[in-house]
């Protein structure tokens, strides 16, 4: 046995057993599962279903390391949520975006409250109750919001957390670690330097101003809500690289391993001088199995992709003027609600874009089109993280529209889909938001698909709205007077039909954008000479919105919820150069 593999299992060596059986550990019991490897499903999944567990069990049947008793290791870390946590996403993609990649996205934002500890897996549940336990004795003390004071160097940029709030959370942590030793057998180690969350780290010094800036961009003191949640790793790949696989791959050759589109790959360094060229050796995360796979078939992967979470107590600070029930429980298995009361402080839990909810209307240019750019390294441009934003950010769509081209409508299905909306919302397809007619290279006006073909395609469309343009009044070769005013009467009557509050959300083309919100905005159309050139830098889903200031009685454009998808070989896209200036 190497010296390593010696050393982790002396640390789980005669150790006495936890508690009686959970109640999730029970259902696999009695499958004929063994308790230990039972236990070890159960956290690597972060005990949430029993079919979780069963599912894991059955992916890793082939795994060398399955009756190894090597514990996990687990962290417990201060996480913002709202309206802060958003902004620093959007920090983390455009600094990503502008200087590269550097050490602090390799997990989300957050503040450390404990290192990495050991924990046997028969006693995590003692962790999930010493996190309550404490989380409840710290709830009335815990601050009401958090200084954050931006600090920078040239290796470093963060925010540091106010002396005598960082005192609070340092008790906290001390007083988990405390409990967490005596009743779990861990050793924790509690975070007692500067309490900071990171926003940049290891990164090269030029591009120090450039960070800087970006990060003054955030209001530290956007409404935020404080989580103390607890992670797990698996400890004997803490110094791997993490591969992501696109592609699907089926072993040619008995040492070589099968991977699907999304698999996480572990990947030493230090052993890929016995794998050819264009081969990496890994571990599936998914399968616990080693083997060569084509590096090409793989993308970097993020440290806390592999990561699982398990339980997170949240500081509700916001309701403390309402009477708590004494068996309501902060803590959530995996960030759902569990066991949720109906109490005074449900309002806390709406989301945070409802709260001042006005009009909007999301402009939106469609998905890219697979016949312009598909290619040897399609996928890898056209698949992100940020696929799932718009639900993130909690954007209520109340009203679809959609031109009648099929790459429109096949967006606005999948936007549907992503927002979890298919079932509530119905794609309107209105022929008036067709694309400039001048640029149709036949010179006439393309055949679409009727409304009955799309439903019987299995497209969510709104069969009893009739559009406000019918297919016969577009002309082929229009001007370009005749299609400004045609996007000007589509967007007024689209907006005199949905008078509820909510997002109305429009994809078209990227001939669209301009023409419907300035006329929206009551800003005058753009120069025909420039419009084309304008167009070229509006990328695959490049999006304006725009909202209603009733009080004013008029439409404003303003950022959208989310940064637009930049992929291929199109530029950034900035809304207000490219559209509000002439």
């Amino acid at each position: 046995m190497a010296v390593a593999e010696a050393q982790l299992y002396a640390k789980v060596s005669n150790k006495p057993r936890g508690r009686s059986p959970s109640a999730l550990l029970e259902p696999l019991l009695a499958k004929g599962f063994p308790a230990h490897l039972a236990q070890k499903a159960l956290v690597a999944t972060g005990q949430k279903t029993v079919e979780d567990a069963v599912k894991w069990l059955h992916s890793h049947c082939n795994d060398p390391s399955l009756d190894d008793p090597i514990p996990q290791e687990y962290a417990l870390y201060l996480c913002p949520r709202g309206r802060l946590h958003s902004r620093l996403q959007d920090f983390w993609r455009e600094s990503k975006r502008q200087c590269g990649k550097n050490r602090a996205h390799e997990v989300f934002p957050h503040v450390t409250l404990c290192d990495f500890f050991t924990c046997e897996d028969q006693k995590v549940e003692l962790l999930y109750d010493i996190l309550k336990q404490v989380g409840d004795s710290f709830s009335q003390s815990f601050p009401p919001s958090i200084s954050l004071t931006l600090h920078a160097s040239p290796s470093y940029l963060g925010f540091f957390i106010d002396d005598s709030q960082a005192n609070v959370l340092k008790d906290f942590a001390v007083a988990f670690s405390s409990e967490a030793s005596a009743l779990a057998d861990c050793h924790v180690k509690p975070s007692l330097k500067q309490f900071h969350l990171t926003l940049a780290h290891r990164f090269y010094p030029h591009h120090q101003k450039t960070l800087e800036q970006l990060a003054k961009c955030i209001n530290p003191g956007e409404p935020c809500q404080w989580v103390a949640a607890l992670y797990s790793r698996d400890m004997r790949f803490v110094h791997y690289q993490r591969l992501r696989a696109l592609f699907q791959y089926k072993p040619q050759n008995i040492d070589e391993l099968m991977i699907n589109p999304g698999d996480l790959i572990y990947v030493d360094p230090r052993q890929q001088s016995e794998a050819g060229e264009g081969w990496v050796i890994g571990t599936s995360h998914r399968t616990g199995c080693r083997g060569f796979l084509p590096e090409n078939y793989t993308e970097r992967a993020h440290e806390s992709d592999t990561w699982v979470k398990h339980r997170e107590y949240v500081f509700d600070t916001a309701s403390r003027s309402f009477t708590k029930t004494e068996k309501e429980p902060n803590v959530k298995p995996n960030g759902k609600a569990h066991n949720l009361s109906m109490s005074g402080s449900v309002t806390n839990v709406l989301p945070l874009q409802n709260a001042a909810l006005r009009r909007g209307v999301l402009v939106m240019r469609h998905g890219e089109r697979v016949d312009q750019v598909f290619g040897k390294s399609w996928l890898q441009q056209c698949l992100t993280a940020d696929g799932e934003a718009l639900l993130d950010q909690e954007v209520t769509v109340s009203y679809m529209y959609s031109s009648p081209a099929l790459r429109c409508v096949q967006t606005a299905q999948h936007v549907l889909q992503g927002l979890k909306l298919n079932q509530k919302v119905r794609i309107r397809v209105e022929p008036g938001l067709f694309e400039w007619t001048n640029w149709e290279a036949s010179r006439a006006i393309p055949k679409f698909m009727t409304v009955a073909e799309l439903v019987e395609a299995s497209y969510d469309i709104d069969t009893s709205y009739r559009g406000n343009f019918p297919l016969s009044s577009l002309v082929p070769s229009e001007s370009y007077e005749d299609y400004v005013s045609r996007s000007s009467a589509v967007i007024k009557q689209i907006i005199s039909a949905c008078p509820c509050k909510g997002v109305i959300l429009i994809v078209g083309h990227g001939s669209s954008l301009a023409p419907l919100t300035r006329a929206l905005t009551g800003l005058p159309s753009r120069d025909s000479r420039d419009f084309a050139q304008m167009v070229q830098k509006i990328p695959a889903l490049g999006m304006c919105f725009c909202e209603e200031q009733k009080e004013e009685n008029k439409w404003q454009m303003v950022s959208p919820p989310v940064k637009t998808l930049t992929h291929g070989a199109n530029t950034a896209f900035n809304w207000r150069n490219a559209i509000m200036e002439d």
